[in-house]
């Protein structure tokens, strides 16, 4: 991390200038006044000015220029990845890791996440979209979430959010603090055998940096394979590339700036018109 500025403290949240590439799994964006907040007192002094919330950093491309908005990210005290100790119905805090969850449920033969395996999120951020595989989704496992709304934190039932595919009905100006997950019994064993399952069908994904699948599956089909057969895999701008492993990753091959992935973005779907293809961008733009 490389902060910007020299870092500030009040009373529930730490206040830092920083370059946000280094908060985003594409490492590209330019600064902003990050506010990571530890408590209800925090969040309320970090929303009083407009503002936006950054998770683990996938799905999100951010501009070069960063934006203006304060940027609120949930600090340690939201992590609960070192407690869960494999209770079948459990709150575990927003800014716990989605990969660390997974492979402790594992561990305590715990089922309903290994469908997320690889997923790079926390869990904020996984629940606000729906984040899942064809092997499965968060909603699978949600019971109730806790959020900070209007200066104060209230719980709704997961069905309220009226979730769809990559995309949860969140409160306006709502974050996601806390999360009630209800697993499946089941045995180390068998979960095991199921994430193997699920990481063979990431066999093709690339491991380098990148946000994550680029575009939203049309229905009936597979985004990388449109991609794919339009032949644009290995297609450029400065270090930004399609994936010739996946057709729907967008990588930052070391030095891409955000420009270079946007151009990259405008390119292919400008190459997808010519065949009739229409893809809907999965990520989050901020600042352009």
């Amino acid at each position: 991390m490389t902060p910007v500025q020299a870092t500030a403290a009040r009373r529930g949240a730490r206040v830092q200038r920083v370059e946000l590439a280094d908060f985003t799994t594409l490492k590209v964006g330019g600064t902003a006044e990050l506010w990571e907040v530890e408590d209800e007192t925090g969040l309320k002094e970090a929303t009083e000015a407009p503002h936006k919330v950054i998770g683990g950093g996938s799905n999100l491309l951010v501009s070069d220029a960063g934006v203006t908005e304060r940027v609120i990210r949930l600090g340690r005290s939201y992590n609960d990845v070192r407690s869960f100790e494999g209770q079948r119905d459990v709150w575990l805090g927003a800014a716990t890791p989605l990969p660390g969850l997974v492979r402790r449920a594992q561990r305590a033969g715990l089922s309903g996440l290994e469908g997320l395996l690889g997923v790079p999120a926390v869990l904020g951020g996984a629940i606000a979209m729906n984040a899942g595989t064809r092997f499965g989704e968060m909603l699978d496992t949600l019971q109730e979430v806790e959020l900070f709304v209007d200066g104060a934190l209230e719980r709704l039932p997961a069905d309220a959010l009226a979730f769809s595919y990559r995309h949860a009905e969140l409160p306006e100006g709502g974050i996601v603090t806390r999360a009630r997950l209800r697993f499946t019994e089941s045995t180390p064993e068998a979960v095991q055998t199921r994430m193997a399952t699920v990481d063979a069908a990431r066999s093709g994904q690339p491991k380098v940096k990148s946000a994550g699948c680029a575009f939203k599956n049309p229905a009936g089909d597979s985004a990388g394979r449109i991609i794919d057969a339009a032949g644009l895999k290995g297609m450029r701008r400065g270090d930004a590339m399609v994936s010739f492993e996946h057709g729907n990753f967008i990588l930052n091959l070391g030095a891409a700036t955000a420009a270079d992935v946007m151009e990259l973005v405008t390119a292919v779907r400008h190459e997808l018109a010519k065949v009739g293809a229409d893809l809907e961008l999965e990520w989050r733009l901020w600042g352009f």
